[in-house]
């Protein structure tokens, strides 16, 4: 540390910090002393408010249906509401983060006129924030992760294909769903149980209403006798007079109010998350109640929590925390938390699972996927996903889903435009990280479509389980190296000016290129490839300079799709279920025009041995010039491991037909020549 007539000074090798000695405003600097961040007037009254004089973009700050990517020019209102997800996190494609530490709501200016940023909370002690230098996104991602958590493995079969409806109403009716995927073909690795399970009274009793689920054990066993996994919905919401609720009452760990601003109106009340005892009290109940019938994860809706959105009830409340205009934000994170510790202790063989509604920063730790909410069923809607999702994982949360084709929406049965709609959201789904149909109404189960709709939908599912590898392989990625799924185009091409104003397309890895079809009767895409090299489009194999606009193929069966040049993909076979055993190669396909390098990874799929070292890793690199792919001898082993695997190597240029070769790989380096890969 440094010290100058008007300012202390901390110096880094990459980062100076001058903290002015009048102010006590901070200035961040890089290592040639060019400003990234200078903090402005502050005010650390009742609330808590930070100016800042610096102009730059800002993303992230969690979810936020208003289809913006870049705040710039508007004002972002942090409070947990169903489909607004408030996470203080924001990031700047110029190389820094700010986690604002501060769980009350919260506004974020963004060069709105008042000042080039500001942050206003409207509770809170004082200034407290974490500053996160990159220079790259992902570095910003990275450093965010190690203040707040890194994210575990979720399951191999999370990745596969889930069927969800508000609600399956009978014991019959649930386990007739994967019974009939099965009977057609389609490969399926979950469902779900919705809410009013319960009996009339007993919502938060969890416990199943006998006349229609006489014996829900037996529904499970059956359930996983089809090599499918379930999961139930639980609220943090309990009816009067349940024991539940009185279990919690007598520990003091459920508020004391009724709310009125959530459905239904002045019947129920919610347990205090903020409160350790309440939440190993909620968690007891839920395992002694549902866990102990095998359950595989748990999905925890309403968790915002659901107090009325903008009235915001639960600030009202006195939390174990403190006053709960102070802690509000933070409701999911605790909840989340408290599951996630239970099961982790009671379900030891069984990685947490955890669907949830709303989130907030260090969620991640806690096995979670966080959906976008109840949302309607439009082109609007649907092209609103996007920034959404890539604002969430900019937040420093890689795993995001939507409820495919809308919460809202109408029967696919007897509109065909919304059928259209369906397609175009199935084929972005397929390219989330958690791919799942789910809505009111009328059930989107594949065969309530014609089949010529059935046939396009069929064909999405067996891509998402060819990718499985792939996508397993960047859960990994996402553990050990703190990387992201669903990616912005600002983390890969941050320096192409035309690909930061992109805000409807998104790599998924770092391979794939994907831009959703988001307007009704089209049959092209204008897509844009960002510059720096070539692109494949991954049906033919053509290849297309990048920098540059194309009108891609857009027929209702196709979503534009390509891959980056310098690309390793590892396709599986399709399975019925993602571990489903199989003897057919691995499909690598190369796609050339500069080095590549990839991680395979692979591990029992389940449990928590990989924590242990019961892992496998296969590291590849493939040399552009030497028209080579070198397959390293693999890192690791695991329980039932298959001693030997074959590969089929693939040229992605083109066909790549000519150039297929099969090996058999038994864990030792092999190098694989590709002479007219290029």
């Amino acid at each position: 540390m440094n010290e100058t007539p008007d300012a202390y000074v901390l110096t880094t090798t990459r980062l100076h910090v001058r903290v002015a000695k009048r102010t006590a405003a901070v200035t961040f600097l890089d290592a040639k002393d060019h400003v990234i961040l200078e903090e402005g007037d502050r005010d650390a009254g009742v609330g808590a408010t930070q100016w800042f004089k610096t102009a730059t973009p800002v993303y992230g700050l969690g979810q936020h249906q208003n289809g913006l990517l870049d705040y710039s020019g508007h004002t972002i209102h942090l409070q947990q509401a169903n489909t607004d997800v408030g996470i203080p996190m924001l990031v700047s494609p110029t190389g820094f983060g700010l986690l604002w530490n501060n769980a009350s709501v919260t506004d974020v200016d963004v060069a709105t006129g008042k000042a080039p940023l500001g942050i206003r909370s409207e509770a809170g002690p004082g200034i407290d924030y974490h500053f996160i230098l990159g220079p790259k996104l992902d570095d910003v991602v990275a450093g965010y992760r190690a203040l707040t958590g890194d994210v575990p493995l979720m399951a191999r079969w999370t990745w596969g294909m889930w069927q969800s409806k508000e609600h399956y109403s009978t014991q019959d009716e649930l386990v007739a769903i994967p019974r009939r995927y099965r009977d057609m073909g389609v490969p399926i690795d979950a469902v779900v149980q919705d809410w009013q399970y319960w009996a009339p009274g007993q919502w938060g009793s969890h416990r199943f209403e006998a006349s229609r689920y006489p014996d829900p054990k037996s529904m499970v066993g059956a359930i996983h006798d089809l090599h499918v996994h379930t999961i139930i919905s639980v609220w943090p919401r309990f009816d009067l007079g349940t024991a539940n609720l009185a279990e919690l009452d007598q520990a003091g760990a459920a508020f004391p109010d009724t709310f009125n601003n959530v459905y239904p109106a002045g019947v129920g009340r919610w347990y205090d998350a903020w409160n350790p005892k309440g939440r190993e009290i909620y968690w007891s109940q839920v395992m002694r109640n549902l866990g102990v019938l095998g359950f595989d994860g748990w999905w925890l809706d309403g968790d915002e929590a659901e107090l009325g959105g903008q009235t915001g009830e639960m600030r009202e409340q006195l939390t174990a925390a403190g006053p709960g205009i102070v802690v509000n934000n933070s409701f999911p994170l605790m909840h989340t938390g408290g599951v996630h510790d239970g099961m982790r202790r009671d379900q030891p063989d069984k990685r947490v699972f955890i669907l949830s509604r709303s989130a907030y920063a260090g969620q991640q730790r806690n096995g979670v996927i966080t959906w976008s909410g109840d949302t309607h069923a439009s082109w609007e809607t649907l092209a609103k996903q996007i920034p959404a999702a890539l604002n969430f994982s900019l937040s420093g949360e890689p795993y995001w889903s939507a409820d495919i084709g809308g919460f809202f929406s109408p029967d696919p049965a007897k509109d065909q435009a919304y059928a259209e709609l369906f397609v175009r959201w199935h084929q972005f789904g397929v390219f989330n990280p958690m791919f799942r149909i789910h809505g009111a109404g009328q059930g989107k189960e594949i065969w309530n479509f014609d089949p010529a709709i059935q046939k396009i939908l069929i064909d999405d599912v067996r891509l998402r389980y060819r990718l499985l590898p792939y996508i397993y392989s960047l859960s990994w990625d996402v553990l050990s190296h703190r990387g992201t799924m669903m990616r912005a185009l600002a983390f890969d091409f941050p320096d192409d000016a035309d690909a930061l104003r992109v805000t409807d397309q998104y790599m998924f890895g770092k391979a794939f290129l994907v831009s959703p079809v988001l307007q009704a009767g089209a049959t092209t895409r204008r897509v844009y490839l960002p510059g720096g090299g070539r692109w494949f489009d991954f049906w033919t194999g053509a290849a297309q300079a990048g920098g540059r606009w194309v009108d891609a193929k857009a027929d209702l069966a196709t979503l534009p799709l390509f891959v980056r040049a310098g690309s390793i993909v590892p396709l599986g076979p399709v399975k019925a279920y993602a571990d489903a055993p199989s003897d057919e190669p691995l499909e690598l396909r190369v796609y050339p025009g500069r080095d590549a390098a990839y991680e395979l990874y692979d591990d029992e799929g389940d449990g928590y041995g990989y924590q242990a070292g019961k892992r496998a890793v296969i590291a590849m690199a493939w040399s552009d010039t030497q028209r080579r792919l070198t397959i390293q001898a693999r890192d690791g082993a695991f329980p039932g491991m298959a001693p030997s695997m074959s590969f089929r190597v693939v040229c992605g240029a083109a066909t790549g037909a000519a150039d297929a070769k099969t090996i058999v790989y038994t864990g030792a380096a092999v190098t694989v020549p590709l002479p007219r890969c290029e």
